[in-house]
């Protein structure tokens, strides 16, 4: 089973950025999703750079793969993701039907297909492998259960990845909450996500984590979190996702590894990546119940 890491879906300064792939270069993920997915105005890192970021996890011995953004709403989005998909030294990751259109027009028949192409049943599927897509990620609210059924059900036979760490993309909205949290209009922002190296936490009046706003996209405060699942997971996917967070990303691809190579058991691995998560854990989605419930199987 391979180990993936997923985009980043946080705003950080340019060197913090490199620092963090430099650190990935000799991490044990085999895969590496790059590339701004959340919000346009994001732009620390231009084109070029993330091609050279690529080009170096490449050479480490990664698969380097380039991310579309989820949320397409202007001229200038269209004409980033006209560049990712006109390039051709690495596959591109879908995250919206305009990227499935441009690489399908494009002739490309080595992408994935995002989560947030929202494919849950084999129609859906079975379009994105006719239209050249080799890998798919499940939609994170996809219980094991029901990802069973559909692969059982006349799927096409390309790889299936699934989120197994990290806090879950619940939403995107043309509306930036962080900047009305900040009583800023959204193209005036002042990127105040820089300051917020793992989103903003949002509470309940009695003080209980809710959720995360991250610029235009809300994310569950719960990290997801799959270690103890990781013996169904085998069942039904080839590639496990983590999604990098701002403290100890590394520690936990360790983590995946050694549980996955066998030194270590599942349950163990879920008790030490206590240390390492920013909030408590979820795994609700995995079992058909609601995202939020940590479920505990007997």
């Amino acid at each position: 089973m391979k180990i993936a890491l997923g985009p980043l879906l946080y705003y950080w300064s340019r060197q913090a950025t490199l620092d963090f792939y430099a650190q990935i270069a000799a991490s044990p993920a085999d895969i590496v999703y790059l590339g701004e997915t959340v919000c346009s105005r994001r732009h620390e890192l231009r084109h070029d750079d993330w091609l050279d970021v690529a080009a170096m996890l490449k050479a480490a011995g990664k698969e380097a793969i380039l991310s579309s953004q989820s949320l397409i709403e202007s001229e200038s989005d269209l004409k980033a993701l006209r560049r990712i998909v006109a390039q051709s030294d690495f596959r591109v990751e879908a995250n919206d039907m305009s990227a499935v259109r441009l690489l399908t027009v494009a002739g490309r028949r080595d992408w994935v297909a995002g989560p947030t192409l929202n494919i849950f049943n084999p129609p859906t599927l079975s379009l994105m492998a006719e239209s050249g897509a080799t890998r798919w990620m499940a939609p994170p609210e996809m219980s094991g259960a029901v990802l069973a059924e559909l692969l059982a059900s006349g799927a096409p036979a390309i790889e299936t990845e699934i989120m197994a760490w990290g806090r879950l993309p619940l939403a995107h909205s043309a509306r930036c909450f962080t900047a009305r949290h900040f009583n800023l209009q959204k193209d005036t922002c002042e990127f105040r996500c820089l300051d917020m190296q793992d989103g903003l936490a949002l509470r309940t009046r009695e003080g209980e984590a809710f959720l995360t706003l991250n610029g235009v996209q809300t994310q569950s405060a719960r990290v997801h979190n799959l270690l103890a699942d990781l013996p169904s997971t085998r069942q039904a996917a080839q590639v496990l996702r983590v999604s990098p967070q701002g403290e100890n990303t590394v520690r936990v691809l360790e983590l995946f590894r050694d549980a996955l190579g066998g030194s270590i058991s599942p349950q163990d691995a879920f008790r030490r990546s206590a240390d390492w998560m920013v909030e408590a854990p979820c795994n609700g989605f995995w079992h058909g119940r609601p995202g939020v419930e940590q479920y505990v199987t007997t």
